[in-house]
């Protein structure tokens, strides 16, 4: 059975529409390449055919991924502005000692865009963060050693 992969509705949308683009404008435009590459003549060693197979089959992997993301996922409630502890959807604000705070929605790691505040629940922060409270304090491994966050909000 496939994982199971935690969207947003915005996130279940926007996977839909990239679906909708590759099985249809995208697989055509690669057709129309990969016939005129095979129109070329000797498919050994034209690099035509050879860049439009892989654009193929890189083409075909994500479709692949997106439909079994869209057969096997769990919708993240980002509706819900209550959260006792840090939850996949909660919004949390966090503050590293003396450092301006940063707030980030957890959702799934599919969805994951640190720099738009967007991070997955399994990452270091996210996971160490999850099912704690306003005004408790979480540390995270990270490379150049551990850091404390301190939590500060949960919407």
């Amino acid at each position: 059975m496939a994982d199971i992969v935690y969207l947003t509705a915005e996130g279940i949308q926007k996977l839909e529409q990239e679906l909708a683009e590759l099985k249809g404008p995208a697989r055509i435009a690669l057709s129309k390449r990969l016939k005129a590459a095979i129109e070329q003549g000797d498919l050994s060693e034209n690099a035509d055919y050879s860049k439009a197979k892989e654009d193929q089959s890189f083409l075909e992997g994500r479709i692949q991924g997106i439909e079994a993301m869209l057969k096997n996922y769990v919708v993240i409630d980002d509706q819900n502005n209550f959260h006792e502890v840090v939850e996949i959807g909660a919004t949390v604000t966090i503050q590293e000692g003396s450092a301006d705070p940063e707030t980030y929605f957890l959702v799934g790691p599919a969805e994951a865009d640190p720099a738009h505040g967007r991070i997955s629940f399994e990452s270091p922060i996210g996971s160490a963060l999850l099912n704690h409270k306003i005004g408790e304090t979480v540390k995270v491994a990270a490379p150049g050693g551990d850091l404390l966050f301190h939590i500060l909000e949960i919407k």
